[in-house]
């Protein structure tokens, strides 16, 4: 396989398994010996075994951080700061891709940015929807609600106002506090009811302070 028969194959896609290349006759030792040649030639970045992505400039479509994670660990969804931060719901730049998955926790470190996976329970896996990005991308994300309590449920001594504030949350008008409620409910962890009514208290003071304006 040449260079420009895997821009054939390839074409606009963000990412691409190594399983894309191997249909047809093709020689899977041979597919795989080019792959490690573009990548140690700079044409391709590896993000973990049998996962790609064209390296620019030959990339046509820079896949979104939020798409990496996603594939990643594909029973993942984007969660804690990094959904936070999407949201608008904390001011800081959030430079790790954070996500929560049933897997073990890991972390990636990729030429395309770190990526860090929290571990739940299966029967906390949930609360998540697909986001678009882009026009062409889109990728598994908390909700609003989800995301913060996925932190608090993640984090040690995070159901106190400290924490909470610590956070320096804003845009609190975002948050359904009936979801709150059911979701902490769901979870049957008091250290969640605590915190939905801390986060209700600082949402209600917030728009206090809007309304004094």
């Amino acid at each position: 396989m040449k260079y420009h028969d895997l821009l054939e194959v390839v074409g606009s896609e963000p990412l691409f398994e190594t399983g894309l290349l191997l249909a047809g006759e093709v020689d899977p030792a041979d597919v795989r010996r080019q792959l490690s040649r573009w990548t140690a030639s700079g044409q391709l970045v590896k993000l973990r075994r049998g996962l790609y992505a064209l390296a620019p400039p030959f990339s046509k479509n820079t896949p979104h951080p939020f798409l990496i994670a996603n594939r990643l660990v594909p029973a993942s969804y984007v969660s804690l700061q990094s959904a936070l931060a999407h949201y608008d719901l904390i001011p800081e730049y959030v430079p790790v891709v954070t996500s929560v998955t049933t897997s073990r926790p890991r972390r990636w470190d990729t030429d395309l940015g770190a990526f860090d996976f929290r571990g739940v329970k299966r029967e906390f896996f949930h609360g998540f929807q697909p986001i678009k990005l882009t026009d062409t991308q889109s990728a598994l994300v908390a909700s609003p609600e989800k995301a913060l309590l996925d932190l608090v449920y993640l984090e040690a001594a995070s159901d106190n106002r400290a924490f909470l504030e610590g956070l320096r949350l804003q845009n609190l008008e975002q948050l359904d506090p009936t979801r709150l409620s059911i979701l902490a409910d769901d979870s049957k962890k008091a250290k969640l009811r605590r915190a939905v009514d801390i986060i209700n208290e600082l949402a209600a003071e917030e728009a206090g302070a809007y309304v004094s304006l």
